[in-house]
């Protein structure tokens, strides 16, 4: 049976996606057969796995880094945020429900059985299983039925590794507090501690190691210095979506409250020639922009009313009069028509509302979700291009007949006569050179790398990182198999 190990964050976003992303492609370099799990993730960054499923962003990365097909088991549970209160639960890559936060905690005890299901399915695969925890095990207040971390990782009998952020400082206090108001029982699954996103001498902290092992009695794995490149790995947190200052040519895009698959505009920004601008709300959109990009939204009507709200609809006419493109994706595609109906109330009070009327169509809400591995064909040039489909609603009208992609020889996306205003429901579509290359043209602009080769170079670059920082002997030998919640259904 495979070792697995988990690895647990003494805070948020402490870098434990690119950790265990680093790891996976360490360890498959060595030769194992890794595999990657997160039992319970949040994020509106999902991606589509070949089993006709969804799963975090980050999962999907891990996955390739350990060179593996996506899969839905690699991420059993994904909360998918709708509003300050609620969200949307896929269970296995299927939506289970929509629940409030109270709701939620009350339905955690029965999702531990399919995680565990998953998990299991994973190690009957591999040599090894990289365990992703969320969030901090330190949140003690939210163990009771815990399915993210040390609720995980006692069901299943794991070891685990916590890392802390020296980056936000008073990462001592991090470590041995989290030790301090731990059970017991949870603090002796810790097995040994790391440091990560240390800038600057790393020597300059022995001392720091040295107090933290007599605190704790862990040993320490080793500090991981600051990893300049991790910008250009996909983010899963809306929160690491940030501006790319490039070259000329400028991308606008407005943060939506609810945006969604924003790995859209990471081969963008990645391009040297392109400076992708996130337009944070209160801001106008700049009148300088080539692109208006309007990104996918778990909540298309509301994130409306939010672009409306900003006076971004405004905006948005201004810079078509002067002779901006436009490109609408997935819920910017719905929002740039001229009506979005949803009269069975899947996203909320049932009615309708007024589109921004750029493009001649309308979209109508329907219960059924569109989850799709995609390939198209650019109809301008012919090129291929690879992406997935994830989402609600159809959208039809006379500016359908203005396609520009082409899925399986059906029409797909809408577009004016002139093609400066553009929607699709294609995700991932930039990831594909030769488009990106073709688009940028339209822009003025010119593509100067190839993303997919990029991405493989940093996942190498990450690995040979922590090879060089970290000891993973010490981590491979503290991995275990798993000691409990076997099941084979």
């Amino acid at each position: 049976m495979a070792r697995a190990i988990m690895i647990q964050g003494a805070g948020s976003n402490v870098g434990k996606s690119m950790l265990v992303a680093g790891l996976a492609r360490a360890f498959a370099n060595r030769g194992l057969s890794v595999r990657p799990f997160k039992p319970q993730n949040m994020s509106n960054n999902a991606a589509v796995t070949e089993d006709g499923g969804e799963i975090g962003r980050a999962q999907a990365l891990q996955s390739l880094a350990a060179r593996v097909p996506p899969h839905t088991d690699m991420n059993p549970v994904l909360l998918k945020p709708e509003s300050d209160i609620g969200a949307q639960v896929i269970v296995q890559g299927q939506r289970f429900a929509t629940l409030r936060a109270r709701d939620y905690a009350k339905a955690k005890p029965q999702l531990l059985a399919p995680a565990l299901q998953s998990f299991h399915r994973l190690c009957a695969q591999a040599d090894l299983v990289l365990i992703e925890g969320a969030g901090s095990p330190a949140e003690v207040n939210l163990r009771a039925g815990d399915i993210a971390n040390m609720g995980f990782a006692e069901a299943a009998g794991l070891p685990v590794v916590l890392v802390g952020d020296i980056d936000r400082g008073g990462v001592i206090a991090q470590l041995v507090g989290t030790q301090t108001v731990l059970p017991p029982e949870d603090a002796t699954r810790i097995k040994a501690f790391a440091i990560n996103k240390f800038r600057g001498d790393v020597s300059l902290f022995d001392d720091g190691l040295v107090t933290i092992t007599a605190h704790t009695g862990w040993p320490s794995l080793g500090v991981v210095p600051w990893f300049a490149d991790a910008w250009r790995l996909p983010a899963e947190d809306v929160m690491d979506v940030a501006s790319r200052v490039g070259g000329a040519c400028k991308v606008a895009v407005p943060r939506l409250s609810r945006i969604a698959n924003f790995d859209d505009l990471d081969p963008l920004s990645a391009e040297p020639g392109v400076t992708v601008e996130i337009i944070e709300q209160g801001r106008p959109l700049p009148g300088d922009a080539d692109l208006v990009l309007i990104p996918g939204s778990k909540s298309t009507i509301a994130d409306l009313a939010h672009f409306r709200a900003q006076g971004w609809d405004i905006d948005l006419h201004a810079h078509i009069r002067r002779g901006g493109h436009v490109l609408g994706i997935c819920g910017g595609y719905q929002m740039l028509g001229r009506q979005i109906a949803d009269p069975q109330g899947i996203e909320g009070p049932a009615g309708s509302v007024a589109g921004l009327g750029l493009l001649d169509v309308c979209t109508v809400m329907t219960p059924q979700k569109h989850l799709t591995l995609t390939e198209a064909t650019y109809l301008p040039t012919g090129d291929t291009v690879s992406g997935y489909e994830i989402h609600i609603g159809e959208t039809t009208g006379a500016d359908c007949a203005n396609p520009w992609l082409s899925i399986a020889g059906h029409a797909e996306g809408a577009a004016t006569a002139d093609g400066r205003i553009r929607g699709c429901y294609l995700h991932g579509l930039f990831s594909s050179d030769r488009f990106r290359a073709a688009y940028l043209r339209q822009l003025g602009a010119a593509s100067e790398i190839r993303y997919s080769n990029d991405l493989e170079q940093v996942l190498n670059a990450l690995a040979a990182h922590l090879e060089t920082h970290l000891d993973l002997d010490l981590l491979l030998s503290l991995a275990q198999p798993p000691s409990g919640g076997y099941s084979n259904s």
